[in-house]
């Protein structure tokens, strides 16, 4: 783990908002505009991705460049650049494209500075509605039309009084597909479609679990610093940290994280 002196997290936090306010510019330029299109990145299904996307990258490594040279960054448009810090910037520019096509307002854009353990500080922001959410480095809190709140993710439940959240119905393999219909059959409601914003709802103390699969690491080094900080956990289906994606489990404490999980190995 990466020892920082209180300057440099406070200058690693600051790099990270001016990255996130630079994104809300750029993802909001686009975002419910007439004729918005979208390339297909796969063959096999619709992964879409559009100018905001790119833009969205592209300004946040501009900044980068300036304010943190030595630092490596991984993004999901434009790849990794090399560093050498030993601090690396985990870049989703707008995670859920498929919602901002839509013109819902549940994608976000995505933000963390790890080291060779994990994310140490990562933003959710929703650059629409105006919330950003952040966790790491002592801070857990939520700025938006109401003003700043701290963070602070639910209280032990039993799963049957649960909110449980996935992005798709049709998780994973049909062998993930059947473990996660095991825990949802035991929660009490469960929801489909928010993307990163269902993290950022655990954060916030409004939701119990999240589980999903097939996840990359800038799908979920962000959420991991922001749940982490306001009190939950998230690892893999087996408990491990998961700061690479893959199978994720996130929830509001360890009591409910235990049952969740239990299921899910069946």
């Amino acid at each position: 783990m990466t020892v920082l002196t209180d300057a440099e997290r406070a200058e690693l936090i600051g790099t990270a908002h001016e990255l996130a306010d630079a994104a809300r510019v750029e993802t909001l330029r686009h975002f419910r505009a007439a004729g918005l299109s979208a390339d297909n990145k796969e063959t096999e299904r619709f992964d879409p991705v559009t100018v905001a996307d790119r833009a969205s990258e592209e300004a946040m490594r501009a900044i980068l460049a300036r304010r943190r040279p030595d630092d490596a960054i991984f993004g999901e448009e434009f790849g990794a650049k090399s560093g050498t810090s030993g601090l690396t910037w985990v870049l989703d520019p707008i995670d859920g494209t498929r919602g901002y096509l839509s013109g819902t307002p549940t994608w976000g854009v995505l933000i963390s500075v790890a080291d060779a353990v994990g994310p140490v500080f990562g933003i959710i922001d929703q650059p629409y509605i105006g919330e950003r959410f952040s966790g790491g480095f002592g801070v857990a809190e939520v700025s938006g039309p109401t003003g700043t709140t701290r963070l602070q993710s639910r209280p032990a439940r039993a799963l049957s009084e649960a909110i449980l959240f996935t992005t798709f119905p049709e998780v994973g393999t049909a062998e993930e597909g059947a473990a996660f219909r095991r825990v949802s059959r035991a929660a009490r409601l469960t929801r489909y479609g928010m993307d990163c914003y269902a993290y950022a709802l655990i954060a916030a103390g409004q939701i119990d679990v999240v589980i999903e699969s097939g996840l990359q690491s800038y799908d979920i080094q962000a959420p991991i610093a922001v749940i982490e900080a306001a009190g939950g956990i998230v690892t893999d289906w087996q408990g491990n940290p998961a700061p690479q994606g893959g199978q994720i489990l996130a929830a509001a404490n360890r009591a409910i994280h235990a049952e969740a999980m239990a299921l899910l190995n069946g």
